[in-house]
């Protein structure tokens, strides 16, 4: 189903498979496994397997149904690049982007180099964003070097949640930046050092930066509620996009 979505730098979620398996780092506290077990226990339809992969093909048609030019972020609930998805079923996904021009689709994975195959007989759809995590540098530096190799008209990183400090990145071929710290009870801290390396890497590479929140810990390094975080970064906020005519 598709739902209007509080993700800052997207409009609507469709989510036409859900469920997932922890594959790194970033993957400990999913927010996405909590939601789907509470869906669960309220008898949502579509999660009564709770956070198990399951294919959800009725889902396929939605964004047909909407004619409002829309922003998605396709499966804020699973991966479309799980290993238990098949090329076939992936295939039905972009056959339903490239026959919704008028929308905008953002695809995030942790598995890049299945996306990476995927891609190497077909051509992403110039509405399709394509991008991949990069928590920490063991598991996410090598995501982007296999983004790289998809023909995408825009490529994005997620750098979120910000594990660690990332050092040098190599952002040849990437258009747009997003960073946020973790939240809920388990949140791990993200240091305002490991931030602004990539903020100025960004601004260096002349790649669109977006600051999505602080997550539960501020920038003077306590403790606090997500919304009282915040999302201020050097007295302002950063909600840069990338171009759609910025190209592979």
């Amino acid at each position: 189903m598709t739902t209007n979505s509080k993700i800052e730098w997207t409009e609507q979620t469709w989510n036409p498979t859900v469920g997932c398996t922890k594959v790194s780092a970033g993957c400990k506290h999913c927010y996405a496994e909590t939601m789907a077990h509470r869906l669960q226990a309220m008898g949502v339809a579509g999660y009564d397997e709770g956070f198990k992969l399951v294919l959800r093909p009725e889902r396929l048609s939605e964004p047909l149904k909407r004619r409002k030019p829309t922003i998605y972020f396709v499966n804020s609930m699973s991966d479309v690049f799980h290993e238990k998805v098949p090329f076939d079923y992936i295939d039905r996904i972009f056959d339903t982007i490239r026959q919704t021009p008028h929308h905008t689709y953002q695809m995030l994975t942790k598995r890049a180099g299945r996306m990476a195959r995927y891609f190497e007989k077909r051509t992403p759809p110039a509405n399709a964003w394509l991008g991949v995590s990069v928590e920490n540098r063991r598991h996410g530096l090598s995501r982007i070097d296999e983004l790289r190799k998809v023909p995408a008209q825009i490529r994005f990183l997620s750098v979120e949640p910000l594990l660690e400090a990332l050092g040098e990145l190599d952002l040849t071929g990437i258009h747009w930046v997003i960073v946020g710290g973790e939240s809920g009870p388990k949140a791990r801290p993200m240091k305002l050092a490991w931030l602004e390396e990539v903020r100025q890497q960004c601004e260096t590479a002349g790649v669109a930066f977006f600051f999505k929140q602080w997550g539960g810990w501020g920038a003077d390094g306590r403790r606090r509620a997500k919304k009282l975080n915040g999302r201020i970064l050097n007295g302002r906020t950063w909600d840069a996009m990338p171009s759609q005519h910025m190209g592979p």
